[in-house]
């Protein structure tokens, strides 16, 4: 047996690779100190560095969260029930003010004397515009004009550090380079993902854990395919998620409002660029649309649904998966479970085709799209047509939701 160290270059001789010597002696303390080596070797950075990220994250985020319920009541950031809305009474809306402290302060830590720079610097500093546009939104209610010029600004700091789409996937020809069209391709990206994450979240702990899910992947993928600074950005993240949702699993103490959505919606549209903007590699290409199956897909479907029914695009429904299932007679907490579900399934997928550089696969990709455009037209999600109640006032919603 081989024992390839974190530099690559190990043969099968005792000699030269003494912890391959190690592994014949028949101590136990000896051979569990090897154990640890082999996985340092194969995750290219300590392995208790990306378990220190994501528990040093939930448990900043968790001790914050009662604080920053405290703090929710006090200035007024607090949801209240409407027609569009499923929760029948008000709530505290700056619960991502505990995620964002969580994330931050842990990688601000792991990273004091290592990788500050570059796209990294932009998922740091852009994060932070995102955050305090939409920590005002929250308190506030900005215009949606003014909330779109905070995602462009958060969006083209990010750009500017690095953070930038070279080549998308060409399912025909290999790949296509963007040249001048990337940067506006990658503000679309940015923005497009922030928003997607802000739509799906309706429900108490989807938005949540659907990030918690994309992000797990994410880091899998990260160490997959040896970029280990991703893999510690996307463990500490979720381990900022996960302090956080025992507050937002239905029923829900507070929601984590635009400040957080928004929040994880750029810096997973950050990582999904950075973790593959060294690969040629078709699939890889397509990876963090799979990953982000869920919000993109619901977003898509809502875009055309408004314009089938000759709706704004801007106009609000209640038409989003989550209320299509629950128009189907599912409660809430098995709503969530049931897309939780869908995005791990999707989470498999991206993981196999990590594994994978054949062209071919791309039929496996064709084939899950159709069952998604399928699965959507058969609950309501492209048309409407069999749309809930617009109207639907508290006591209603109370019903539904119990």
């Amino acid at each position: 047996m081989d024992f390839y160290p974190s530099d690559g270059h190990c043969p099968g001789n005792m000699e030269v690779c003494p912890a391959l010597a190690l592994w014949t002696t028949p101590r136990v303390g000896v051979r569990m100190v090897l154990v640890f080596e082999l996985l340092e070797g194969y995750f290219f950075m300590s392995w208790y560095i990306y378990l220190l990220g994501l528990l040093s994250a939930f448990v900043v985020a968790f001790a914050a969260m009662p604080i920053v319920i405290n703090l929710s009541h006090k200035i007024g950031a607090v949801d209240h029930p409407e027609a569009r809305k499923v929760h029948a009474k008000s709530m505290p809306r700056m619960g991502g003010m505990a995620i964002f402290l969580g994330f931050m302060l842990v990688m601000l830590v792991l990273t004091m004397k290592g990788q500050t720079g570059g796209p990294f610097r932009g998922v740091l500093f852009g994060g932070l515009i995102i955050f305090m546009v939409g920590l005002a939104d929250d308190i506030y209610q900005l215009s949606p004009k003014v909330k779109l010029l905070g995602q462009i600004a958060a969006a083209s700091i990010a750009i500017y550090c690095g953070v930038v789409v070279h080549f998308v996937a060409n399912p025909f020809d290999g790949w296509l380079h963007l040249g001048y069209f990337a940067i506006p391709v990658t503000l679309l990206w940015i923005v497009g993902i922030t928003n997607a994450i802000n739509l799906i979240d309706g429900l108490d702990g989807l938005a949540g854990g659907v990030s918690a899910i994309a992000a797990i992947t994410m880091g899998i993928i990260g160490l997959v395919k040896g970029q280990p600074f991703i893999a510690l950005v996307s463990f500490t993240l979720v381990g900022a998620l996960l302090g956080f949702l025992p507050y937002n699993f239905h029923p829900a103490r507070t929601f984590m409002g635009d400040s957080g959505s928004n929040f994880l919606g750029f810096v997973l549209g950050c990582l999904a660029i950075m973790g593959t903007a060294k690969s040629a590699a078709l699939i890889s290409l397509l990876l963090p649309i799979v990953i982000l199956g869920i919000p993109i897909f619901d977003t898509f479907f809502a875009i055309i649904r408004r314009v089938y029914n000759k709706n704004p695009i801007f106009l609000p429904d209640r038409d989003h998966l989550h209320h299509r299932l629950m128009a189907l007679g599912m409660s809430h907490r098995r709503s969530v479970l049931i897309i939780y579900g869908v995005s791990s399934l999707f989470s498999a997928v991206a993981i196999t085709l990590s594994f994978i550089n054949n062209p071919m696969a791309n039929l496996g990709l064709i084939l899950l799209l159709i069952l998604v455009v399928v699965g959507a037209d058969r609950i309501g999600l492209v048309t409407g047509e069999t749309s809930v109640d617009y109207t639907i006032g508290p006591e209603e919603q109370k019903q539904v939701v119990s």
